[in-house]
């Protein structure tokens, strides 16, 4: 497996001194933004599409710090009630699958997108039970409405030799694994997940469980090292969903951490271990968004922990077993 670093946080950096800043802590790929919430500070999306010199020269910055790209990313919301900012995501997640295939990258990492909860509403609705039976009814439309705009883009994506990597993120339709399978399920095999172990701690999911049950379905695309911390006298008094500012730490019931601050070195390797065992060798692509440290510790921080978990050689041969 890589390790992998997606590059937002490097964005006051060029994107030759963001890849050797990370070639030099031992990195072996980043995940680039080229629009939606990550932005394109490395990467002008529009400016290197069909331009064959912009891409060689992206290719060749990339290679020079011995570093490939693992994925390219767009998280914004193509399910938007808002014709307009719905317009504006499927043209950003359109052209990274086609930038995407131009340089040779086989993934674009994404949110599900919201739907309204009707036709008439104007805010996008996450939905977090069945009842009163209206929610229920929102649910199936904006599965209706998710179900449409994925088949289409899987086939997009299907005619350029791209993968669509999901992140099950809240106040996205697709937020865990069961709704994640689902829309393979009825868009087809080029989507799959973003594997994201930051979301699911706090929603109580076993995070090897759930790589165990997208595995089986060689659902995972892609993955996401970001951690977890729950602050338990906050959850005992509050829950977990909770809409305290990320900033207010103290407040809150959880808080995205820096590797190795929300769980420890050896739920890493198992969770490692566990990618290995379902046939996943792609990058574990860290993303920082802890506000207690700064970027580059937080980067520095995390890259050393993931060092000890990873392996760098394929198994060997099982001689004891024969």
């Amino acid at each position: 497996m890589d390790i992998g670093v997606l590059t937002v946080p490097l964005g006051d950096q060029s994107l030759d001194e963001a890849c050797a800043y990370l070639s030099d802590l031992g990195v072996d790929a980043v995940e680039l933004g080229v629009g939606g919430y990550p932005g394109e500070d490395h990467v002008d999306r529009r400016a290197v599409l069909g331009d064959e010199a912009a891409r060689a020269d992206l290719l060749e910055t990339v290679a020079d710090h011995d570093l490939r790209v693992s994925a390219l990313a767009t998280h914004n919301n193509p399910l938007h009630p808002d014709e307009q900012r719905a317009a504006e995501a499927d043209t950003e997640l359109r052209e990274a699958v086609e930038l995407a295939a131009e340089l040779d990258v086989n993934t674009v990492t994404c949110f599900s997108g919201l739907p309204a909860g009707g036709p008439d509403d104007e805010v996008p609705n996450w939905v977090t039970a069945p009842w009163p039976t209206e929610h229920a009814d929102a649910l199936e439309y904006q599965w209706d409405v998710a179900t449409d705009y994925w088949s289409d883009l899987a086939a997009h994506a299907d005619d350029h030799g791209v993968d669509v990597a999901i992140e099950m993120h809240p106040n996205m339709l697709v937020y865990e694994p069961t709704g994640m399978l689902r829309l393979r399920e009825a868009a087809g095999d080029r989507i799959g997940a973003n594997f994201d172990p930051s979301h699911l701690y706090w929603q109580g999911i076993d995070v090897t469980d759930a790589v165990r049950f997208l595995g089986e379905h060689d659902a995972i695309h892609h993955v996401h090292a970001k951690d977890t911390r729950e602050y338990e006298a906050n959850r005992r008094r509050k829950g977990v969903l909770d809409t305290a500012p990320y900033t207010e730490e103290a407040d809150r019931s959880w808080l995205f951490r820096t590797i190795g601050y929300g769980h420890g070195e050896d739920h890493w390797k198992d969770l490692v271990s566990t990618l290995r065992m379902v046939g996943y060798e792609g990058a574990l692509s860290i993303e920082h968004e802890d506000s207690l440290t700064s970027s580059r510790e937080g980067l520095e921080r995390a890259i050393d922990v993931l060092q000890r978990a990873v392996f760098e050689t394929t198994p060997g041969e099982a001689y004891w077993a024969e």
